[in-house]
Parts: structure tokens; sequence; C-alpha cells
């Protein structure tokens, strides 16, 4: 992280003087490193608080829910100040958040591929809706330049409320014992005396106010929450305590590299790194769906299970 962060404030400027390196280079990259870390955490929250490897706030329709806020402020009051907008978005993302836990209780348990699918279609449907009313009002163009994720508009005195989002990501890792009880489920967690309650509205607290936060300063990141938490998870477990620090790089550096490509891909040009991210974090996903899927009851077995059923044998 440390090198590409070094590599992101000197490459894809075409003229570098001290006032562009302190007003523009410095404030973006440390919105990336602060970004991708925030983004990465709560997207282990949410794994562990619906006990689900495939799910974080850009497939649960939690993004989807603070753009459809912000649109509503766009319309109704354009000129609120930044700080006014993140509330909004954050508000928004609460509901989202609420709405998919609710529809995530009455998902079979047995199905972990259905979950994902299921906000994938919750988030769509909130998108849709979106869509039709800043089509019908004109601000579809403008709506678009809020949510997609982008840098290349991170200035001085207009990316500091990314540090909200990253002290929310270090409440996390002050509850991350209560989180990492939480991921073993509510009759276990309250068997070990845990507030399952107040653990599941801190959680969701953190990932409304992150994810409406990041999505006025920064744009929304997809997958990012899906990928650095699943290759952690893969090389130290659950463990979120120890899982946390780990995550936040992984996050903070593929938000760098996919922002360098972007960057050096079509200079002088800039690709925004919601389309970077994007393709990679797409491929990844699909990749896990597939390496995980289990056949419907009743359905014909997969050929890595009918190996291992004939070794068992």
């Amino acid at each position: 992280m440390a090198a590409l962060a070094t590599v992101s404030l000197f490459i894809g400027v075409a003229g570098l003087d001290s006032f562009v390196f302190f007003a523009s280079r410095v404030p973006r990259t440390v919105s990336l490193i602060m970004a991708g870390a925030a983004f990465a955490i709560i997207g282990l929250i949410m794994q562990l608080l619906v006990r689900n490897r495939f799910v974080e706030p850009g497939t649960t329709g939690a993004t989807d829910a603070a753009s459809l806020a912000l649109l509503a402020v766009l319309m109704t009051t354009p000129g609120l100040p930044i700080w006014g907008k993140a509330i909004a978005a954050s508000i928004g993302a609460l509901v989202g958040v609420f709405g998919f836990l609710a529809l995530a209780r009455r998902i079979p348990a047995r199905s972990s591929v259905l979950v994902p699918i299921v906000g994938i279609l919750f988030g769509s449907v909130i998108g849709a809706v979106t869509i039709f009313f800043a089509y019908r009002t004109d601000m579809l163009q403008e709506l678009m330049s809020w949510s997609i994720g982008d840098f290349s508009g991170i200035l001085r005195g207009r990316y500091e409320m990314v540090y909200f989002a990253a002290a929310a990501a270090i409440i996390a890792w002050i509850a991350a014992d209560r989180f990492t009880v939480a991921g073993l489920g509510e009759d276990t967690a309250r068997g070990l005396g845990l507030n399952t309650r107040g653990v599941m509205a801190l959680g969701v607290t953190i990932i409304a106010v992150v994810t409406g936060t990041l999505m006025v300063v920064t744009g929304a990141i997809p997958f990012l929450g899906l990928i650095a938490p699943n290759i952690v998870s893969r090389l130290i477990g659950d463990n979120m305590r120890r899982a946390v620090p780990l995550v936040a790089l992984l996050g903070a550096a593929l938000v760098l590299l996919c922002d360098i490509i972007g960057r050096v891909v079509r200079f002088p040009f800039e690709l925004p790194i919601s389309i970077v991210m994007g393709v990679i974090g797409g491929v990844v996903f699909l990749w896990m769906l597939i390496g995980t899927a289990k056949p419907v009851d009743g359905g014909p077995p997969t050929r890595r299970a009918a190996k291992r059923k004939a070794v068992v044998r």
C-alpha cells in the first residue's frame, strides 16, 4: 500500500508543482486510502451480520437506497451543503440495509448463493425507481456524477468528510470482538451474553454512515467490500479483531491500484475507478459464486461433489 500510495502521488499528472501537489495530489491519495479501507471494513461487518460471504453494501441495496435519497435532496433542496447531502444519503443507506436484512431473514439458511442474488434484485428495484425519477426530472446526468466512484474531483477543502468514514471504521475495529460473536448466529451470541440487537444496530449504523458519506464525497466503489474480506478470511480466518487491519490495508491497496490503472490506461484521460473495480470485482464475484454454488435439492451433483463422494467410497 505504501508503494502504491507513493506512485499515486506522482503518476498521471502532466505538470506537478507544490500547489498542485498539496491541493490535489495529497488529498486524493489520502481519500483513496481512507475510502478503500472504510469500504472494505463495512463489507466485512455486513458479511458477519448476515453470515454470508457474498454480501456487501453494493450487492444489498445500500448504495442504491443512498442514491435515491441523494436524488430526493437534489430535487428538493439542491443548495444543501455537502454535509447535509451526506446525512440524507446515510439515512437512505440505513433504510436500505434494514430492508435487505428484513428480506434476508425470509431466505432459507441453506442457500448461500440466494442471499446476494436477492440483495442484487432488491437494489435493482430501488435503482430502477431512482433512474426513472432522475430521467423524468432531467437529473440523470447529475445523479450519475455523484454516484459513480471517481476521485478526479477530490481537492483540498472538499474531501475532509472522508475522516468521518475513517472514524466509523475505527469504531468497528474497537467493537470487533462483538461482531465476531454476532457472526456465530443469534442463538449462540445470546447464549454468550451478547446484546445482539445493540450490536446489529451499531453495525448497521456504521455501514450507513460510511456508505452515505463516501457516496457523496467519492462515489460508490463496487465489489470492494466483497473482495478484500474474502481474501483475508481465506488467509487468517474469521476473527474480526485480527482481520480488520489486513482488510483495511488490502482495501486501500486495491483502490490505489485501480485508480492508477484508470489514470494511465488512457492518459491524459482518466477512467472512473468504479469502472476498473467493477471489472475486477465482477470477475472475482462470479468466480466465487460458481466455485461455491451448491446443487438444488434433487438436482445433479457437481463434478467436485461427485469426485469427493467417489473418494469417500
